[in-house]
């Protein structure tokens, strides 16, 4: 029987409860100070902040290149996410129905970039696509980022692939469907919280990558990350608070749909 916190001394009960609020602290004060100066009157990045205000907001929404970088990373996110899944929803198929020699090699080589460090992947990408001219352009960003996010993909899938019934699929193909209509009808919805959990994935992880988009940027082309690290090395005001709120923002907003989804899903099933 697992041990529930009903199930608990009150001493427990009380020491677990207090753990795991100063963990929860621990984490998220970070953010909501950042939130908070975004809000400041200050000039610079004062905390707490003499007054509040929202002319860094203004300030940020007006500027063209604040704009045009997040504009860019969330056109790098979509289609480093559609990308993602259109090459991981096949490659989980292949892993998990093919019969094939070297398949846990395979499963292993495209898992690969969650255990190189990122910065060495960042070399020699850049390495890459410097030699063949890309470097600075929107395909060096979206193909540098598929690489790191492909692998949530295509775990997100598996998962989902392993827990779904074949004989559901196999029942449908009895039914006078094809193969490939009954995995359009009867497997793609089976494991769509799959898929759309590794859609969610590949969105966060390109979305906020620095690393990557730091080698493949170019004085015209850049990423809000990437805008956000060059002007914090020229001047420290808190309009790079604002660019900080808006990536935690949509990644909170991001969250918060799977969630949503993830219930819905349930209630249907």
């Amino acid at each position: 029987m697992l041990l529930s916190p009903n199930a608990m001394g009150p001493r427990l009960r009380i020491g677990l409860y207090l753990t795991t609020g100063a963990i929860a602290a621990f984490l998220l004060l970070p953010i909501i100070f950042i939130v908070l100066l975004s809000f400041g009157s200050s000039q610079w990045l004062v905390f707490p902040p003499p007054g509040w205000t929202l002319k860094w907001y203004g300030q940020f929404f007006s500027n063209a290149e604040w704009m045009e970088s997040a504009f860019t990373s969330l056109k790098v996110a979509l289609l480093t996410t559609v990308c993602s899944v259109a090459l991981g929803l096949p490659t989980a198929f292949a892993l998990v129905r093919g019969k094939f020699p070297g398949r846990e090699m395979l499963y292993a080589l495209f898992t690969l970039p969650m255990i190189v460090p990122l910065v060495i992947i960042a070399v020699a990408v850049y390495a890459l696509f410097l030699k063949l001219g890309y470097t600075g352009t929107l395909f060096s960003f979206v193909v540098s980022h598929v690489i790191v996010a492909l692998p949530f993909t295509i775990i997100s899938i598996i998962n989902s692939l392993k827990l779904f019934d074949q004989s559901i699929e196999d029942a449908a193909v009895i039914c006078g469907a094809s193969r490939l209509q009954a995995v359009f009808k009867v497997t793609f919805p089976g494991i769509r919280p799959g898929m759309m959990s590794g859609a969610l994935f590949a969105f966060l992880v390109s979305w906020d990558e620095v690393v990557l988009s730091v080698m493949m940027a170019s004085p015209t082309l850049q990423t809000l990350p990437v805008k956000m690290w060059t002007t914090l090395r020229q001047d420290l005001t808190p309009v790079i608070a604002v660019a900080s709120t808006l990536l935690i923002g949509l990644s909170v907003l991001v969250m918060v749909i799977a969630v949503a989804l993830r219930r819905r899903n349930e209630v249907s099933a």
